[in-house]
């Protein structure tokens, strides 16, 4: 199914048919399918909601720059449209991008937050990736002063050695949203949300390190931190029936009780 608002034609699937709305928000790129054990595990007591992001799966991406503002915006305006009222949040990585705003920014009523390995802290740069960084911005900058025919394959090469995964398998539409996204650090929101929230995370996730669960757990007054030792950033797929059942406990405790 498409959802389609201004200039954005966003594809979502939706499941189950009960009264309390659950709406996942997946990581950067084509996660969708990644939910699939949760969504089948869920939708027998929730409807469940879950969205392709302009650019990745089948939505396609629009021809003007998104800042993280603006894919808030656009979910903000789904369950506006959709009727979708104080619904349960899951959020993995990007996802909690805008789960941190939705709450803590917009301040839309979530009933809760399951937040997963998500993103959105900026760190201090270890010395080794200013250094790259700087290499990197006076490699690009000789592009100036290259012929118009090799610049494209020369910012290419340098994409391929210097990029982070994400960054690599994006269009080059994409580059400028990927950097207006990266950029923006949300800190300052986590204090402000009140929704009751669980943190699920990999011990061994490089990409949004323990320690951002430590400091997020800290920041959201109702919050509660459950560690998984030997997970990484996708820690929801390397054990799906522990994460289901750890979700159902969170979620059908708070209705029956």
């Amino acid at each position: 199914m498409y959802y389609n608002k201004d200039d954005y034609s966003i594809y979502y699937e939706k499941y189950g048919k009960s009264e309390k709305t659950i709406l996942i928000l997946p990581g950067w790129g084509n996660t969708r399918k990644t939910f699939d054990y949760l969504i089948n595990w869920l939708k027998n007591n929730f409807t469940v909601y879950i969205i392709d992001y302009p650019g990745f799966g089948n939505s396609p991406f629009p021809n003007h720059n998104l800042t993280i503002y603006d894919y808030t915006n656009i979910i903000r305006d789904f369950l506006t449209d959709k009727k979708i009222i104080n619904p349960i949040i899951i959020a993995h990585s990007f996802g909690g991008r805008i789960a941190t705003l939705l709450t803590g920014y917009y301040k839309e009523k979530i009933d809760k937050l399951i937040l997963i390995d998500i993103a959105g802290i900026k760190r201090k740069k270890a010395p080794r990736i200013w250094l790259k960084e700087k290499i990197y911005k006076l490699l690009k900058s000789i592009k100036k002063i290259l012929p118009k025919k090799l610049k494209e394959t020369y910012h290419q090469k340098l994409i391929k050695i210097f990029g982070s995964s994400d960054y690599k398998v994006l269009p080059k539409e994409m580059y400028q949203t990927f950097q207006n996204v990266i950029k923006e650090d949300l800190k300052y929101y986590l204090s402000y949300i009140e929704s009751e929230t669980l943190l699920i995370w990999g011990k061994k996730d490089k990409d949004t390190p323990i320690k951002d669960a430590r400091y997020i757990n800290k920041k959201i007054r109702d919050s509660a931190l459950i560690i998984y030792p030997e997970a990484d950033h996708f820690s929801y797929l390397e054990y799906p029936i522990l994460t289901a059942n750890i979700i159902e406990e969170f979620l059908i405790n708070k209705h029956t009780n």
